[in-house]
């Protein structure tokens, strides 16, 4: 698959410590993906949960899904606080 872009970070939430809190991915997509793309990566990074943000066109708002390695779950905190953190850094 031709990738534009695909910016893969792995995220120690609640913690300013390396290897303490608790780690997600969070991953900056170029366009949107199949469901079986996604959870794919989900699965390879092999943390409880993997953020994906798209960036919509013509304003500043994200799209946020969260996958586990097994699925796709409706909601993530730690994970959505992961990609906050990316997107102000």
């Amino acid at each position: 698959m031709n990738t534009k872009y695909m910016n893969i970070f792995q995220v120690d939430a609640f913690t300013d410590s390396p290897f303490k809190g608790n780690p997600t991915g969070v991953i900056l997509i170029d366009r949107e993906r199949p469901d079986s793309w996604m959870q794919g990566i989900a699965a390879e990074m092999n943390l409880s949960e993997t953020a994906f943000l798209l960036k919509e066109r013509g304003n500043s708002a994200f799209q946020l899904r969260w996958f586990t390695s097994t699925n796709e779950v409706s909601l993530c905190g730690h994970a959505t606080l992961a990609s906050a953190h990316i997107l102000w850094e």
